[in-house]
């Protein structure tokens, strides 16, 4: 990159982040393979990159000086030299349980496979604690503390997490409302929203256009939204005014919930405990 001192990671995803909506098609299927598959980064030559993403190489290398890089060697580097960086236990778990995966071990027992689903939710875990964004939740939590009206949405695979959220933040003061998609009803929903309301979105790829629709008519009605999703470069990311990035990876092909959870779970008590402090307890929050 133009800088003499160079990126980390996080630079660069945010440096994508920042260049997205202007990228070419091809560029963009990069940009998302990039932001979700870090790890592979560091370690695939250029070849494996083009065909996970369905590119040239040629498009790979474009991709790489679009963001200031000379060519796909050095933008590696960068995400080589944060592997190395990554000492964290939950870390080693993803990466050994990759190798089993990708070593095509066959005739695993039931417990073989329930372990290696746990330690995949471990690593989840483990990457969220550390690369959990200080002030983009900060921001999360203090417009659910603002408010007096919240809406969640959340459909399919986010649905669980969502109805979580409605469930916890009715022990507190709040007003809230789970968004339901049953007949087409979010259409309805949305006329109820008011501007100073919160939007709760949890969605992941592929993205829900229902949970999108709404987030985009409440914004456009003054409420201010907060995305759980996987992705800076989803439309939810674009419209949050808090985007909180949490990826569970697939184990054997199922992907877990373990990470998301936890998240929803950690935000609900970080709001509960401020309007503990807020309200000296008459808040109704049950801690």
């Amino acid at each position: 990159m133009s800088s003499d001192r160079q990126p980390d990671v996080d630079a660069v995803i945010a440096r994508i982040a920042v260049e997205f909506d202007n990228l070419s098609r091809q560029q963009k299927l990069i940009a998302r393979y990039v932001e979700q598959h870090r790890d592979r980064i560091g370690l695939d030559g250029i070849l494996e990159l083009a065909a996970h993403c369905g590119v040239q190489p040629s498009a790979v290398v474009r991709f790489a000086k679009r963001l200031g890089f000379s060519g796909f060697s050095q933008m590696q580097a960068v995400f080589r030299d944060g592997i190395s960086r990554q000492i964290a236990p939950g870390r080693s778990y993803h990466l050994r349980l990759r190798e089993v995966i990708e070593g095509g071990e066959k005739d695993l027992s039931s417990l073989q496979i329930a372990q290696g689903f746990l330690t995949g939710a471990m690593a989840a875990m483990e990457e969220l604690r550390d690369g959990l964004d200080a002030e983009e939740f900060e921001r999360a939590v203090q417009c659910l503390v603002d408010t007096d009206q919240v809406w969640v949405v959340g459909v399919r695979r986010s649905f669980p997490v969502a109805s979580y959220l409605a469930y916890a933040l009715q022990h507190t003061d709040k007003r809230v409302g789970l968004v339901s998609v049953l007949g087409a009803m979010q259409q309805e929903q949305v006329r109820s929203v008011r501007a100073g309301d919160a939007v709760l979105a949890v969605s992941f790829a592929p993205y829900a256009p229902e949970s999108a629709a709404f987030a985009e008519l409440a914004v456009q009605r003054g409420a201010k939204l907060i995305a759980i999703t996987d992705s800076r470069m989803g439309e939810l990311a674009r419209l949050a005014e808090s985007c909180l990035i949490v990826q569970d990876h697939a184990t054997f092909g199922f992907r877990a919930l373990t990470g998301t959870m936890g998240l929803a779970q950690s935000l609900f008590l970080a709001v509960a405990y401020r309007l503990e402090l807020t309200h000296g307890g008459s808040s109704g929050a049950v801690l």
